[in-house]
């Protein structure tokens, strides 16, 4: 256990020496380039074999990418760090814009790659891949050459990959470059008045005096509505550019590449959301109910994350540091002593302060085989959970450190297992300690408002997008048109059971301009259930299953997410019965919460 002060803020010395005006980094770079540029070389000139005795060199060319990988990410990991640190450290993000460039040339290798790996002939390939040196990282092999196979010749895929760094990319970084100039005035009642970031302001929307909330909502509205004409342009010619190449390549579907990327089928995801949409009643009434402990006839937007308790208790982040590591021991005594690890060694930016990116994340360096979490600590529940979440995150990539780095990929739904899972723990034990009937409610609004996010406000987000998208091919889609969309997705989502919307969240919120990953809602809430169903294996079974959700996680990079659930779960994903399972837990607390108010 921890017993002394904490620093919260983030060592990223041990990474590279001298934050962004780093010598370490800029030789670093410089030389990551010089070596990509080698390597593109080789690889242009290098043939694919047509002989099994031809296939020699071509380990060493695989074994050169991975290392090459493994350093582009330690690279852009730590630049993002840096930018998320501090939204005005131009340096900085100068420099994230030179590894998006070096990122685009790699994306550049990696289709050429894919494409020479789809000119072995079948007999040659399947040789290759059986190869002792190769055999463990088949999966991974097998899935590039699938993706040659769908897209276009690999001089086309260079030249998109070469417009993107100022085209798609380009207006992703728009949209952070407009989050980094909105100050937002606001006069708070106790701390009077101030110029807040985003990320500030945002932690005082689910302040527990409504006044306080709404008057922060209405501040980020306006805020936000500033911005109307350039989140508009971000968002509609980023998305066109997606759009455009999904054409050239033939792909009619938008959820095509969401859905390759996060290694699942189309049954899946419709058996999930149709099973949440299913059960959506039982969650309106937790929401009336909560309207109606906070003496409102309806909960409006800013109310549905309020905590239903008149006054929150604030913890210290030591003391919220030990509960994590006390609860994850319980379950398993590795979590525990790597979160104990990475919380002493300064692996987390916790610290409240202006200028920083709003929003949580966790991202690992390959090479030093280290992670580092981002977040804003303001001493709410919430925040205990964000912390044990992106321990979760942490832990997941540390089983897999062991793995070969192509097989250590794991998409975005399953990467969400582990930090999910974590915070059921912590929330759990948080609710078992609770010590009054008061705290037992408080503890069960604090979940169940994690599952409003996950079966609401995620499915409007994903009713929004992939309706945004179907206009988009049609054209620009206009501000009115996106507040109406957004509105729209919103009432279907959450039943209409709220008084107000957020029609700006298609501004306010970053998910929709993320362009690594498509279409950044989904696998939050498929994270979200999967883990909820390994949770609930994991109280039926006991510390016993703590080896078998290693071995789950391990598994997560090397295979789809039917394959893992088969294989560890003995489930099939494609049918409700799974899914059922997991919301059933939910469904459990909506019951205990309303059998507590009742009076």
């Amino acid at each position: 256990m921890i017993n002394e002060t904490l620093d919260q803020t983030w060592n990223l010395e041990t990474i590279f020496e001298g934050g962004s005006h780093s010598k370490a980094f800029a030789s670093f770079l410089k030389q990551l380039n010089e070596d990509l540029n080698q390597f593109q070389n080789t690889l242009t000139e290098t043939h694919a074999p047509n002989t099994d005795g031809e296939t020699t060199l071509w380990k060493d060319i695989i074994h050169k990418y991975e290392a090459l990988y493994k350093r582009l990410i330690e690279g852009y990991a730590f630049l993002e760090c840096l930018t998320a640190q501090n939204m005005k450290d131009d340096k900085a993000s100068q420099l994230f814009a030179a590894i998006q460039a070096t990122a685009a040339q790699f994306e550049a290798c990696s289709t050429l790659l894919e494409s020479k790996y789809n000119e072995f002939p079948s007999d040659v390939w399947k040789t290759f891949i059986s190869d002792p040196d190769m055999q463990s990282i088949s999966f991974y092999l097998n899935e590039s050459r699938q993706k040659a196979k769908e897209r276009l010749s690999a001089d086309q895929e260079k030249i998109i990959s070469s417009l993107s760094i100022d085209g798609y990319h380009g207006w992703g970084t728009l949209y952070d470059t407009i989050v980094s100039n909105i100050s937002i005035p606001f006069d708070h009642p106790v701390d009077g008045k101030k110029d807040l970031s985003v990320g500030q302001l945002a932690n005082l929307i689910d302040d527990s005096n409504r006044d306080i909330r709404k008057a922060a909502f209405a501040a980020w509205e306006k805020a936000w509505h500033s911005q109307d004409d350039f989140c508009s342009a971000s968002l509609n010619h980023l998305a066109g550019f997606r759009l455009q190449t999904y054409k050239e390549r033939g792909w009619e579907k938008v959820l095509k590449e969401p859905l390759s990327y996060n290694r699942m089928s189309d049954k899946t995801l419709e058996t999930m959301w149709q099973v949440i949409t299913d059960n959506k009643s039982h969650f309106v009434k937790y929401l009336d109910r909560k309207a109606k402990l906070l003496g409102l006839e309806k909960l409006a937007w800013f109310d549905v994350d309020a905590p239903v308790a008149t006054s929150s208790k604030k913890v210290t982040y030591e003391e919220s540091a030990n509960f994590i590591i006390e609860h994850f021991h319980k379950f398993n005594p590795n979590m525990a002593k790597f979160a104990e690890h990475a919380i002493k060694n300064r692996w987390i930016e916790a610290e409240d302060r202006n200028g920083k990116r709003p929003g949580g994340f966790c991202t690992s360096f390959p090479l030093s085989e280290e992670s580092r979490i981002f977040m804003t600590f303001s001493g709410t529940a919430s925040n205990i959970s964000t912390l044990a979440h992106e321990l979760g995150h942490a832990y997941h990539q540390s089983v897999m450190n062991d793995l070969p780095y192509l097989t250590q990929h794991y998409a975005m739904n399953v990467a969400e297992t582990a930090s999910t899972f974590a915070e059921m723990i912590v929330s759990d034990a948080a609710q078992a300690a609770a010590k009054t009937k008061e705290e037992q409610i408080s503890f069960l609004d604090e979940k169940l408002g994690r599952s409003i996010a996950f079966f609401m406000n995620i499915h409007a987000r994903f009713l929004f997008e992939t309706r945004f998208y179907e206009e988009r091919k049609q054209g620009i889609v206009g501000i009115d048109r996106l507040n109406e969309l957004m509105l729209t997705a919103q009432k279907e989502a959450y039943c209409d059971a709220l008084s107000s919307y957020h029609p700006a969240f298609w501004q306010s919120k970053l998910h929709f301009y993320i362009t690594d990953v498509p279409f950044y809602n989904f696998p939050y809430t498929f994270g979200y259930l999967f883990s909820t169903g390994i949770y609930v294996k994991a109280l039926e079974e006991g510390a016993t299953f703590a080896d078998k959700y290693d071995a789950l996680l391990r598994d997560t990079g090397r295979m789809t997410v039917e394959e893992l659930a088969e294989k560890h779960l003995k489930v099939d994903l494609t049918k409700p019965d799974f899914w059922q399972s997991a919301v059933d837990y939910a469904i459990k607390d909506v019951n205990d919460f309303l059998e507590l108010t009742k009076d």
